[in-house]
């Protein structure tokens, strides 16, 4: 048994929904259950069309759902033939469930109401690749995760419920393989017990093929991308960003933990308790070898650059010349708490400390305000940290030459440097 997740990247045109149907026949005579996300902006589409309903915008938020069900429908158009009147009629039904939301008036939270509109996504787009692949005889079978995957109702961050989500997976995706060798689902939601759709949160769909990997008992969960696999750098920003071809789980941690667009920590989890190698390959080109994650000890990687633009410094001092005891960091951190911010650094000293955190809109400055009520507090703003895993002088050397260095934290294997 395999798990495959194809992200928005590579179902954004029909050409590349055509190059899923050549990966997944190279593994034609393998068990498969292939999870895939929303065809390209969809979700960023779908998110207007949440925000104007939400607004009260009801005409606004029609018309923008409308341009969407038009751009599935032409799609639908181009890929199918046999099979475009029974996946007209199913579309449909998923456009008239959305539908009836958009003609409601909104009397809870927006949470709720982005999550029973944006869920359409995957829906919409899983229902098309699946009837595409069918016409072209790769037989699979099509599912609603939501039928699936039992989670609470924190819209937008929900939480799995793994004992009910597991029964679910006993008995209704594994009787799905007596027929066919793939099972075709969607990444990122979920229902409550009420039948409400909820959302996984950030990176959701590959959080749902670990989900799915582990309850499976899957000898491999793959991650199908428009990169070679893991890089030690931001190819967009490093020229010489070379493929990772082997990381344990610890190390992805790590590196999203400083920043890195890797696996999220959440994703890792359940694959890493049934020890279930990760591959993240290249859908553009499936015979490269990509990135294997695992849970074996390894030496000897190459530095790893992390960097964060955009980041503040909040020099917090002890506005009463005390010590910085515990109450006051206890204080603090309940402020990040409410704020939902994570400091990417601190460093504490007697009677000061500094943060290093993301600067967003206005939420930097409340943040401050608020913590103005037990330090003095000065916000220092266009600064970028620099995070190096495994470094070497050379490195540190060559990225932070003719740079005015900031604040420095250094342990045996990362060093953290906010410059300007």
């Amino acid at each position: 048994m395999k798990v495959f997740k194809f992200g928005g990247a590579s179902v954004n045109s029909v050409e590349r929904i055509k190059q899923i149907a050549e990966i997944l026949l190279l593994y034609k005579d393998e068990k498969k259950l292939v999870v895939i996300s929303a065809m390209g902006k969809t979700t960023n589409a779908l998110e207007k069309v949440a925000g104007a309903f939400f607004r009260g915008e009801k005409e606004e938020a029609l018309e923008l759902f409308n341009h969407i069900k038009n751009q599935h429908i032409t799609t639908a158009k181009y890929l199918l033939i046999t099979h475009y009147n029974a996946t007209f009629e199913q579309l449909s039904h998923l456009f008239t469930e959305a539908e009836w939301t958009l003609h409601d008036t909104p009397v809870k939270d927006y949470d709720y109401y982005y999550d029973q509109i944006v869920c359409l996504g995957e829906l919409l787009s899983t229902t098309i690749i699946s009837a595409y692949l069918n016409e072209k005889g790769v037989a699979n079978t099509w599912i609603d995760v939501r039928d699936i995957i039992r989670t609470d109702d924190s819209f937008r961050e929900a939480a799995v419920d793994w004992d009910i989500t597991s029964e679910n997976v006993q008995r209704l995706i594994v009787p799905l393989f007596e027929k066919n060798d793939m099972v075709i689902t969607q990444g990122f939601l979920g229902a409550t017990d009420e039948n409400e759709s909820t959302t996984l949160g950030r990176e959701g769909s590959d959080y749902t093929a670990a989900v799915f990997a582990n309850l499976l008992q899957a000898d491999s969960a793959t991650i199908w991308k428009d990169v070679e696999g893991v890089m030690n750098a931001d190819p967009k920003v490093f020229d010489n960003a070379m493929l990772i071809d082997e990381l344990n789980y610890d190390e992805v941690i790590e590196m999203a933990y400083y920043g890195a667009q890797v696996i999220h920590p959440k994703t890792v989890r359940p694959l890493q308790n049934k020890n279930i190698p990760l591959y993240v390959k290249c859908f553009l080109d499936p015979s490269l070898p990509g990135t294997v994650i695992h849970n074996k000890v390894l030496k000897h990687l190459p530095p790893i650059i992390v960097v964060k633009n955009n980041q503040v410094l909040l020099h917090l001092h002890s506005n009463d010349f005390s010590f910085i005891g515990v109450g006051k960091l206890l204080r603090l951190y309940q402020i990040f708490v409410e704020y939902k911010v994570r400091p990417g650094l601190i460093q504490a000293g007697a009677v000061s400390l500094m943060a290093c955190i993301d600067e967003r809109d206005d939420r930097t400055e409340r943040l401050a305000t608020e913590a103005a009520a037990i330090f003095d507090v000065q916000v220092e703003k266009g600064l970028t940290l620099l995070t190096i895993r495994h470094y070497t002088p050379e490195v540190v050397e060559e990225l932070t030459a003719g740079k005015s260095i900031v604040l420095r934290q250094q342990t045996k294997d990362t060093l953290q440097m906010l410059i300007k």
